[in-house]
């Protein structure tokens, strides 16, 4: 029985590899124990345990957001003050009182009085006005009047263009523009005995002038000081333009408030903004017409 079983089982190995390779096992004629022995039955394969549950751990308890304050609304901003300007005023300058002056005592004007060599009065008009006046009264003002304010008038003068004319007799200075123009200025001239007329030219210009009497005008008045610096107590003012050789000149003031006056002794004095403004305007050589 053993042997015809192996005959067999070589016989359909032999024909039927291939087809053993791919499909099923099928056996007849043996019987079930024989096949049980032959082919034993796979054992079967226990079903994978599954895995245990594990519960996720529980989230931890969220912390309590902080109260927010409330958000206050932004205040208005406060508008900042601004002051109302101030309405303009007249140009009105104070004519300081001062002790009688004794003879041969000057005011702004005595630089101009020594350089004549002559011997004039003592005082201007308004100094000797404001020298009367009681110690009550001692600070008062006088306005200067706008006509002497400088402008821009018409000008019919036959004169070219950049040439300073001066009319004594009516105080102004014009300085001419062409095209029937001229710029004019307010101005103070020489009273009566040193007025003066004809034609210079500028030989110099000079800002914040000094001035230093001569040696002779020492010997003459030992009272005068030996120099005095440029500044806003100089009498020649801010600026000073020479007149050929001759010692006039055009010149601010530390006395404003005697312009459209005869104060002087033959210099042509200005308003100190004045005089800068026409300082920056005329060069040395030009022509200076006075009538």
């Amino acid at each position: 029985m053993s042997r015809r079983v192996s005959c067999l089982l070589a016989i359909l190995l032999s024909s039927s590899v291939g087809a053993a390779a791919a499909a099923p096992r099928v056996i007849t004629g043996i019987g079930e124990r024989e096949a049980g022995r032959l082919f034993p039955a796979a054992p079967a394969e226990e079903p994978a345990p599954e895995p245990a549950y594990v519960a996720p751990p529980p989230a931890p308890a969220a912390a309590p957001l902080p109260a927010r304050a409330p958000i206050a609304a932004p205040s208005p901003p406060v508008p900042a003050y601004v002051a109302p300007r101030p309405a303009p005023q007249p140009r009105v300058v104070t004519a300081r009182a001062e002790p009688p002056v004794a003879p041969g005592a000057y005011g702004g004007g005595f630089i101009e009085l020594l350089v004549t060599g002559q011997t004039p009065e003592p005082q201007p008009q308004a100094r000797r006005r404001v020298a009367a006046l009681g110690a009550g009264e001692a600070n008062v003002q006088r306005q200067i009047d706008p006509v002497f304010f400088r402008t821009e008038v018409d000008y019919a003068g036959a004169e070219h263009p950049g040439t300073i004319v001066i009319d004594s007799e009516n105080k102004f200075l014009y300085l001419v523009q062409g095209s029937g123009r001229a710029l004019r200025y307010g101005i103070g001239v020489g009273r009566p005995g040193f007025t003066w007329a004809g034609v210079k030219s500028i030989s110099r210009k000079a800002e914040w002038p000094d001035w230093t009497p001569p040696g002779e005008m020492l010997a003459r008045r030992p009272d005068l000081p030996r120099h005095m610096d440029g500044g806003p107590a100089n009498p020649l003012g801010a600026r000073a333009m020479y007149l050929g050789s001759s010692l006039y000149r055009i010149h601010g003031t530390n006395e404003p408030y005697t312009i459209g006056q005869n104060v002087s002794s033959g210099c042509i004095r200005m308003m100190n903004d004045d005089v800068a403004d026409l300082y920056d305007r005329v060069h040395v050589g030009t022509k200076v017409v006075v009538r």
